[in-house]
């Protein structure tokens, strides 16, 4: 039977985000107002700022690549959970929606905690919300192969891919100094995996032995 809901949400998110995210290159004061600025959740309460700077980006390379990511493995993931051995179409979607949201809460909280008394730093993008996207999916599919811009002609696994990532962003964020929040990316893609394991537990206990026995299959011989 075919889905109710021929639009995928991930779509309509990218679309929505893309749309702020213009609207925020245009207007400074609305950056400046939605965007993750830690000071101003200490002094104000302002605590919307943890969700609403995942819908702002920097540039259109930032948006790009973010959105990019996003619609490229957000809609498998999507689709994935809508089957019914999964989570069902309904209970599914509103699942995946959620993982991202709560992901771009969560992985503000290590840039609140570091710097809540800096009035000089603030930060914005979906990096922690898309990098939850990202693991849940490897979690699911440890050993497809992905092909990256950088070796394009050499596909590696996703569970390869994903460990060296998590190495060289909390490496990059011990190091700091390229205005990037790397420590936003981890928490996000520890975020993507713990929140699936426990909806997963949830709704579908059976779904933890499939994961398990995803990675201790290895990869499949050609």
């Amino acid at each position: 039977m075919e889905s109710q809901f021929p639009v995928t949400l991930s779509l309509i998110i990218v679309i929505f985000t893309c749309i702020i995210s213009w609207q925020g290159f245009n207007d400074n004061h609305m950056r400046s107002k939605f965007s993750m600025h830690p000071a101003s959740v200490k002094e104000f309460g302002q605590w919307y700022r943890l969700l609403t700077s995942g819908f702002l980006h920097k540039d259109f390379l930032h948006l790009g690549i973010n959105m990019y990511v996003l619609w490229m493995f957000g809609e498998n993931l999507e689709r994935i959970f809508m089957q019914k051995y999964f989570f069902g179409e309904i209970w599914g979607r509103l699942i995946y929606v959620l993982i991202y949201l709560g992901a771009i809460v969560v992985s503000s909280l290590p840039a609140y905690f570091k710097h809540q008394d800096n009035q000089y730093y603030s930060a914005l993008g979906a990096s922690g919300g898309v990098s939850a996207i990202l693991f849940a999916l490897i979690l699911i599919a440890p050993w497809s192969e992905i092909r990256l811009l950088i070796i394009p002609f050499f596909p590696i696994p996703f569970i390869v891919f994903g460990i060296f990532y998590l190495i060289y962003e909390t490496y990059m964020g011990k190091k700091g100094g390229d205005l990037i929040g790397h420590d936003a990316h981890v928490a996000g893609a520890i975020f993507g995996m713990v929140a699936l394991l426990v909806v997963s537990f949830i709704f579908n206990p059976e779904l933890l032995q499939f994961y398990y026995d995803a990675v201790m299959s290895g990869p499949t011989p050609d």
